[in-house]
C-alpha cells in the first residue's frame, strides 16, 4: 500500500472523515487516560516516561516515537498508507491539545469515570480509523511486519512488543496501574465491536464482460 492508494471510490469522503475523526479521538482518549492518573495504555506508558526524561510534551514524544517506529518499517519492507503517516502527527497534536484543556482530576469519584471514558473512546477511535482502510498505524504495522518476517503469531509478537514497551516506559517513570490492565482487557472486544459498527462497504467487484456465445460448426456433413 502506498500513501496515495485508496484515494478514490464513492465512499472516499466518508472514509477520510472517519480517518481523521478517529485519529483525533484516539489522541483525546489517550489524554483522558493521562488525566485519570490510574494507568495508561502500553505505548502511552512509554511516551509518558520519555516525556518525563526529556521535558518534551507527551504529544510531541508520541510523534517522535511514531516517526522512529515508521523508520523500522524500512528493513521489514512495510509500505505506509495515508492513515499511517496521519497517525504519526494527528494523535500527538490532539493529545497535547486535550491535555491543555482538561485539568488534572483528583479522587476516585472523578478518576474512574475519566478512565472508563478514555478506554471506551479509544475503542471507538480505533474502530473509526481502522475501518477507514487507509493503512495501519506505525505501531500496528511494526507488529504485522514482524509477524510476517518471523512467522510468529500476531498474539505473541504483540505481547512481546507491548511487554517491552511497558517495561521500558515504567523504568523511565511512566504510569502503570489498574487502567493499564483494564485497557489491555477491554480494548480488543471494544475495537472489534466498533470496527463492525463503522465498517465502510467495500466497492463491488466489476462484473466480467459478457462473452459472446460461440457456435461450434461441424467439420463434416453426413450424406
Amino acid at each position: 500500500m502506498s500513501i496515495a492508494s485508496g484515494l478514490h471510490g464513492r465512499h472516499l469522503t466518508r472514509r477520510l472523515v472517519q480517518l481523521y475523526v478517529g485519529l483525533t479521538l484516539y489522541g483525546v482518549s489517550s489524554a483522558l487516560l493521562v488525566r485519570s492518573g490510574l494507568g495508561l495504555e502500553p505505548w502511552g506508558v512509554l511516551h509518558q516516561g520519555l516525556a518525563e526524561k526529556t521535558g518534551l510534551t507527551i504529544g510531541v514524544v508520541s510523534i517522535v516515537v511514531g516517526a522512529a517506529v515508521l523508520l523500522l518499517w524500512i528493513p521489514i519492507r512495510q509500505k505506509p498508507g495515508l492513515g499511517t503517516v496521519s497517525n504519526v502527527f494527528v494523535i500527538g497534536v490532539a493529545m497535547d491539545g486535550t491535555l491543555a484543556l482538561v485539568p488534572d482530576v483528583h479522587g476516585l469519584a472523578g478518576q474512574v469515570p475519566l478512565l472508563a471514558l478514555g478506554i471506551v473512546l479509544n475503542g471507538v477511535a480505533t474502530g473509526l480509523y481502522i475501518a477507514a482502510r487507509f493503512g495501519p498505524g506505525p505501531r500496528d504495522g511494526l507488529m504485522t511486519g514482524l509477524h510476517r518476517l518471523t512467522g510468529r503469531s500476531i498474539r505473541l509478537v504483540r505481547t512481546a512488543i507491548e511487554v517491552a514497551v511497558v517495561a521500558t516506559g515504567f523504568a523511565l517513570g511512566g504510569s502503570v496501574g489498574v487502567g493499564t490492565v483494564l485497557y489491555a482487557l477491554a480494548i480488543g472486544p471494544l475495537a472489534q465491536y466498533f470496527l463492525r459498527w463503522f465498517a465502510v462497504p467495500e466497492p463491488a467487484p466489476r462484473p466480467e464482460p459478457a462473452r459472446s456465445p460461440t457456435t461450434t460448426l461441424p467439420t463434416s456433413v453426413s450424406p
